[in-house]
């Protein structure tokens, strides 16, 4: 699994095929419509998630003061994620930072944080404009 999909999935925000299956129940009209839409991709309606309360009550609980709000290490940590330079530069390419980002660690640590707040915010999370 890629990094972005378990951070997502660590903070509520990807489902599995099997939890949206099980929580959807449709007509057939319903089905019919979710055929058509599929093959013409219609928007889907994302949940809001508490991201920020989430992340804040795991920091109260953490026995080390982790800033998730401006480092990308300090979130990786707090999500229980391997927060080495090797697996932050695997999230980097995921997540298509630039090259010249990538040769200079705080560079692209910053691109990091900032891109997956966006992340975060994009899949349903409450993140707060100054985060992104």
């Amino acid at each position: 699994m890629s990094v972005i999909n378990t951070i997502l999935e660590k903070l509520g925000l990807k489902q599995t095929a099997a939890q949206v299956a099980s929580a959807t129940k449709q007509t057939t009209a319903q089905k019919v419509f979710s055929t058509l839409t599929d093959k013409i991709g219609a928007p889907v309606a994302v949940p809001m998630v508490d991201v920020v309360g989430k992340l804040n009550a795991m920091a109260a609980k953490s026995n080390q003061p982790l800033d998730w709000k401006v480092s990308i290490v300090d979130l990786m940590k707090l999500l229980g994620l391997d927060s080495s330079y090797n697996n932050r530069k695997e999230l980097a390419t995921e997540l298509g930072c630039p090259a010249n980002l990538m040769k200079d660690s705080a560079s692209m640590n910053v691109w990091l944080h900032k891109t997956v707040m966006a992340k975060l915010a994009e899949h349903g999370g409450n993140i707060p404009s100054e985060l992104l």
